[in-house]
């Protein structure tokens, strides 16, 4: 009971701005990730987007909205990649760190890494333009761990210091998940293969992979009947991998990959949609890519 007392009564004393974290909104999955590892026991960020839901076409909830409007920080990509959070602000001015601006954030386009462009196909959406896929590089990872320790301190100076140490510890892991995905995916090197949507640009590029081509552009939208009908030929006759990918539907992928012969792999899951949110997310993302990859790519 005495301990009970004192503790209550220390933290009455200590009041509320020693007690509190920063209240932390995130949009995507690997972002709340990376937050919850820089904030640590510290604090528990909040993450937006619905278990199994598609980032793409998100839409917020009352209680979402409400949580968005009493943040102290909103940690997100930006408004490439989610627009129904840029929605959702409507032009507050509430602090937020945009990880796509953050520098040294490494950028490249959309099919930069693809032999062929079908832009003008995709029924009404640009295939082409900066990729916001960002997280799937684990060197923008490293970055933006120490950016969101830099945000965080400035909010929070009494854990400044925890978050710097935590985000020091969180950048050795990464660079731990480099080595380890690396060694995975050098057998499947310079091996074309085929995925649903054009999201796995930074990814193929950081371990030197070939993606040869998608079924949908970068948002996810329904591809048009030349440009399924051009992939199908391209991938005719060959044993080529070819992924569905988590939030959609494989119906369209497992058709094409049986008209034209390809070999179907695993559900591939970018934005870590289906796996269990917090700060152990980010490296199961990364190996889940990299072991559905290989497994089909180079068995």
């Amino acid at each position: 009971m005495r301990y009970t007392i004192s503790f209550a009564l220390a933290s009455l004393l200590a009041g509320p701005a020693a007690a509190e974290a920063p209240r932390v909104v995130t949009d995507l999955p690997p972002v709340h990730s990376l937050v919850a590892q820089v904030m640590g026991e510290v604090g528990q960020p909040e993450l937006l987007l619905d278990r199994g839901a598609d980032a793409h076409s998100f839409q917020l909830r009352p209680s979402q909205a409400r949580a968005l409007a009493e943040a102290d920080l909103v940690v997100w990509i930006g408004p490439e990649m989610t627009p129904w959070l840029e929605r959702g602000l409507d032009g507050e001015a509430r602090p937020q760190l945009r990880l796509a601006e953050v520098a040294g954030t490494h950028h490249q386009e959309f099919g930069s890494h693809e032999a062929h462009h079908h832009e003008d196909e995709h029924e009404g959406h640009g295939h082409e333009g900066s990729d916001p896929h960002l997280w799937l590089d684990p060197g923008n990872a490293q970055v933006w761990l120490g950016a969101i320790a830099a945000e965080l301190g400035r909010l929070d100076p009494d854990h400044a210091a925890a978050y710097a140490e935590n985000a020091a510890r969180a950048q050795a892991a990464v660079t731990t998940l480099e080595a380890e995905t690396a060694a995975r995916l050098a057998p499947a090197r310079g091996v074309p293969f085929y995925v649903f949507h054009d999201a796995y640009g930074y990814f193929a590029a950081h371990f030197g992979l070939t993606v040869a081509g998608s079924i949908a552009g970068g948002d996810a939208a329904a591809p048009g009947a030349a440009h399924l009908a051009e992939l199908r030929a391209e991938m005719e006759g060959t044993a080529r991998c070819l992924f569905p990918e988590a939030q959609h539907d494989p119906k369209l992928v497992r058709r094409v990959a049986e008209d034209a012969g390809a070999k179907l792999g695993p559900a591939l899951d970018p934005e870590g949609s289906l796996l269990e949110p917090g700060p152990d997310l980010y490296a199961s993302l990364i190996r889940d890519l990299a072991e559905g990859i290989a497994g089909c790519v180079a068995p």
